[in-house]
C-alpha cells in the first residue's frame, strides 16, 4: 500500500521560509513524479511544484523566484523550499505522486496517490 506523509507545515510570518516534506512508502517502481498542490479556503485546488524521477520539473509561476522543489536521488520524495512567504501563500498543501516520470503539471487528476494534507499559514 502506498502511503505519503507529508511534513514540515505550520505557520510563517510574512517574509519567512518553511520547508515542506513528502516521503512515499510502498512505492516499488522505478519511475515517478513526486508534486506539491495546495487549496486556499474556498478555492480550487492548484498545482504548485513537481519533480519527477527523469528530472521533469514545475513550478507554478506564482511560486517561481520563491520556491524550490528537490528530491533525494532515486527515491519517491519531494522537498519545497518556501521562501519570502505571502499570506497568498496560505494553504493546505498536499503531497501527490503519479506513475510516470513526467510532471503532470495542471492535469492534477492524473495523479495517483495523494497526502493527507498539511496546513501552512502565513499570518503576521
Amino acid at each position: 500500500q502506498v502511503q505519503l506523509v507529508e511534513s514540515g507545515g505550520g505557520l510563517a510570518k510574512p517574509g519567512g521560509s518553511l520547508r515542506l516534506s513528502c516521503v512515499a512508502s510502498g512505492y516499488s517502481l522505478g519511475y515517478y513524479a513526486v508534486g506539491w498542490v495546495r487549496q486556499a479556503p474556498g478555492k480550487e485546488r492548484e498545482p504548485v511544484a513537481c519533480k519527477g524521477s527523469g528530472d521533469s520539473t514545475y513550478l507554478a509561476d506564482s511560486v517561481k523566484g520563491r520556491f524550490t522543489i528537490s528530491s533525494d536521488a532515486g527515491k519517491p520524495t519531494a522537498y519545497l523550499q518556501m521562501n519570502n512567504l505571502t499570506p497568498e501563500d496560505t494553504a493546505v498543501y498536499y503531497c501527490a505522486l503519479v506513475k510516470t516520470y513526467i510532471c503532470p503539471v495542471r492535469a492534477l487528476g492524473l495523479y495517483d496517490y495523494w497526502g493527507q494534507g498539511i496546513q501552512v499559514t502565513v499570518s503576521s
